[in-house]
């Protein structure tokens, strides 16, 4: 383990407004720039990663090379540092290192959530019985120590069921089943599928649990003390074919009316309360079911896939900074400053194999909406389409605006017509356009 700390070292001699925050993970550029540029804007950052990215680097006051997977060995050169550096607070944006930071923030005294409230976030099961012992509606669930105890919960719940890990993120193994020949393909995809790397910060185990009919919402939430909650924005979600349940776009309304809901508010209060959230931005996600909203996670991190930036695109709340502010422990302004609308779409393959070609046609990227079109896999990697696929098979993400929701869909349908992918595979080639 290595420090790179003097411009830190001489931040923190400053006035307290100077000093740093310590921020663990960097994350992919494409998805976390944004947020890491944001952060950057309100604090000084120390930066601990495995390995410092080069892109990260003008964001960045000084960087630490951790490696955050030895976690006991990590923590105490952590605690170390922070002390010697002199910071002010410990965040991330990242779900690997949740933990970790609330364990850092109880053991210098700094704010933050305790570390059971961020296992509670982490660990699923742990999730599902705190909402159940304080009342919160939720799915039904239960942990299943093998296939067959997860046939036999099925059974019981009645299909369809939905077969998830027990600490994964980004929809990683997550499927539904209408079978017990379905519930035990599930159980071991729950076991073996990876996303981002997460299986070395998580709790092994797979949950079955009822299936929930509905729209998929997240509120992007922000907590800024005990009992003190705002809910900055709702995003509706467009969810790809099931078994699956990847997510194929977001969209942020700054007049969505679910903000004045106030079922749906005392819910996620009651879900906060629950897990003993008192301090943070959170994304907290539920099924809008015919008897009401539903529970289906909640995070103790901002948002994924941008979404950060569309809520800031649709209502000028900025969750980045939001988040440096209250690891610093003071107060950020959530003062909504516009009322607009913001999407992103994604696309997926629609057959596994290597990507040959990548076409973009038409005169689309020059609409004043279009904020941004990024390929995120180059021609000749390989890629695995749904059911199969991960957030890691995505080929391009799109982010575009508008005056509601109804506008920033038909944009995003817009710019998927202008994209072509071509996918080859041993004995012929395919083309897939969405």
């Amino acid at each position: 383990m290595k420090a790179s700390a003097t411009d830190a070292q001489s931040s923190g001699k400053q006035d307290l407004s100077a000093r740093p925050i310590l921020l663990l993970g960097a994350g992919a550029p494409e998805f976390r720039e944004y947020v890491l540029r944001q952060i950057a804007r309100v604090r000084p950052v120390v930066l601990v990663d495995q390995a410092p990215p080069n892109w990260a680097r003008p964001y960045l006051a000084a960087q630490t090379a951790v490696d955050l997977r030895d976690h006991e060995a990590a923590e105490t050169f952590l605690k170390t540092a922070a002390v010697q550096l002199g910071v002010v607070g410990v965040t991330t944006y990242m779900e690997h290192f949740v933990e970790l930071t609330a364990r850092l923030t109880h053991q210098l005294g700094l704010p933050g959530n305790s570390p059971s409230a961020a296992t509670a976030c982490r660990d699923k099961a742990t999730t599902r019985r705190l909402l159940a012992a304080h009342g919160v509606p939720s799915a039904s669930s239960f942990l299943a120590e093998d296939a067959d105890q997860g046939v036999e919960i099925a059974r019981r719940l009645g299909y369809p069921v939905v077969v998830k890990p027990r600490g994964r993120a980004g929809s990683a193994g997550v499927l539904r089943a209408d079978s017990d020949e379905d519930v035990r393909a599930a159980f071991h995809r729950a076991l073996v599928d990876s996303v981002l790397g997460l299986e070395a910060w998580s709790v092994p185990g797979a949950l079955v649990e009822e299936y929930l009919r509905g729209p998929e919402i997240s509120v992007e939430t922000v907590v800024l003390g005990p009992e003190q909650l705002q809910i900055v924005a709702i995003t509706r979600k467009t969810l790809g074919p099931e078994p699956q349940f990847q997510e194929i776009a977001h969209s942020v309304d700054a007049a969505d009316p679910l903000l004045t809901d106030p079922v749906l508010a005392d819910i996620v209060t009651a879900a906060v309360q629950a897990l003993g959230l008192t301090r943070g931005v959170l994304h907290i996600e539920l099924r809008i079911t015919t008897d009401g909203p539903r529970v289906i996670e909640v995070n103790g991190r901002p948002a994924g896939d941008l979404i950060p930036l569309l809520v800031e695109r649709a209502t000028g709340v900025n969750l980045p900074q939001a988040l440096a502010t209250l690891a610093a422990g003071d107060i950020p302004d959530l003062t909504p400053t516009r009322s607009e609308a913001a999407a992103i779409g994604f696309l997926y393959p629609d057959q596994s194999g290597y990507v040959e070609q990548l076409d973009l046609h038409g005169a689309i990227q020059d609409q004043l909406w279009l904020e941004r079109l990024v390929w995120t896999r180059d021609v000749g990697t390989q890629v695995t389409a749904p059911p199969r696929a991960s957030i890691d098979d995505r080929i391009a993400h799109w982010i575009v605006t508008g005056s509601t929701a109804a506008d920033c869909a038909k944009r995003l349908d817009l710019v998927a017509d202008h994209l072509s992918v071509r996918i080859s595979r041993p004995a012929h080639t395919t083309s897939c356009t969405r």
